[in-house]
């Protein structure tokens, strides 16, 4: 008998549903002991975060630097090209919408009154108790390492031995994430929502989730005509009947909700569209680690929909460092879902200044378009594909 398995995207609704009504109704001592969970776990998250980055950005970079041909760094720097393009469209677009979109958003999170929402005057929503244990360095210095290692790997001639190491790091790194921190994702996020209901908050923030998951499907169609458009004006082809035939890989990633389990439909489609195959072999499979503006697209949005929500200052200038720094983190991340939030959770917290709830929601409103995200990045895929195609082919 086949085993039924809930998928990431139902636990997070699950767990969304859950917090919101035992938020609403549970005694402040159980409440706690949900907030002792979510405050060990967000220890927990500020000890791996370095050790993520490390892990899955040396390696990576090592490896895409030993088979860099002219043909696969020009689908590099098409891919990473897209990727940083889409996260200035995404902040502009978020910029103009956003002061409509989210009007009022900013000041809900302190309007409601917790003894209006089941706790008594003078009780507090504090854990029982907390355990720090500290990062062995900070975020910064794990991506200058990474970057360092990672570069290094790719110009000395006797690194098979660090390079192996770095590959069998990175396999620890993935099992941590896959096997203890996307399973329990879902219970920290019910704290979150349960703390939220308890304190009155809920009712506003799932208002802004519903606006923003609309206006995100949105923005993907737009970046994805805007994608075959310009390899439509490249290769001097019908941009919607390339999309047309790119349309079965989206479909499969909303299922699978991970670009590497759905490159052999994306390679297929691919050469369905009259690309060589031995050029659709080398860039399908290297775009499905390089190239993330679907993932983009929604950190970016979800990360300043957060900050507004949380009243955390939003500095242009900074953003765009954020955007630049974002696209590399990316690179490495793992083909599991939410794997590309957690490679960005470093870059959240260092640059924009994330707390452990900011952190939260933005884990939340990711996973709840992860699907989304996906599809975008391996449609797109087909795109980049085209382009090369043409000026290799």
């Amino acid at each position: 008998m086949k085993k039924w398995k809930i998928g990431l995207l139902a636990r997070v609704a699950i767990a969304i549903i859950l917090g919101i009504l035992s938020g609403l109704f549970f005694p402040t001592w159980a409440l706690r002991i949900f907030l002792t969970f979510n405050g060990l776990f967000s220890n927990f998250l500020d000890f791996i975060v370095p050790l993520i980055i490390v892990g899955l950005i040396a390696p990576g970079i090592a490896e895409l630097g030993k088979g860099a041909g002219k043909m696969l760094g020009t689908t590099m720097a098409l891919a990473y090209g897209s990727t940083v393009l889409t996260g200035f469209f995404t902040l502009l677009a978020c910029k103009l919408v956003y002061p409509i979109l989210l009007d009022g958003a900013e000041t809900a999170m302190t309007m409601a009154s917790p003894a209006e929402n089941g706790l008594s005057a003078g009780e507090q929503l504090v854990p029982y108790f907390t355990l720090d244990f500290s990062p062995l360095f900070g975020v910064m210095p794990a991506l200058v390492l990474a970057f360092v290692l990672g570069l290094g790997l790719t110009i000395i001639n006797n690194g098979d031995v660090l390079k192996q190491a770095l590959l069998g790091f990175r396999e620890i790194v993935n099992k941590t994430i896959s096997g203890v921190i996307i399973p329990l994702l879902p219970l920290f996020i019910f704290g979150i929502f349960m703390k939220m209901a308890a304190e009155g908050h809920v009712v506003q923030v799932m208002g802004v989730f519903v606006k923003i998951v609309i206006l995100i499907f949105i923005l993907t169609v737009i970046l994805l005509v805007f994608q075959f458009s310009v390899a439509g004006l490249v290769a001097r082809r019908n941009p919607f009947t390339m999309l047309r035939t790119m349309l079965t890989a989206y479909v499969t990633a909303l299922g699978t909700q991970s670009s590497a389990a759905t490159i052999p439909v994306t390679l297929r489609q691919t050469i369905s569209l009259g690309i060589d195959p031995r050029i659709a072999g080398s860039v399908i499979p290297l775009c499905a680690t390089v190239h993330l503006s679907g993932s983009m697209l929604k950190i970016t949005a979800c990360a300043l929909a957060v900050m507004i929500m949380m009243n955390i200052p939003v500095d242009p200038a900074v953003f765009v460092g954020f955007i630049f720094l974002l696209a590399i983190t990316m690179i490495a991340a793992p083909g599991v879902p939410g794997g590309a939030i957690m490679a960005a959770i470093g870059v959240l917290q260092s640059v924009l200044g994330f707390d452990p709830e900011a952190t939260g929601l933005m884990i939340s409103l990711y996973i709840a378009m992860d699907s989304f995200g996906t599809a975008c990045n391996v449609t797109g895929d087909g795109a980049i594909a085209v382009i090369v195609d043409k000026m290799y082919a």
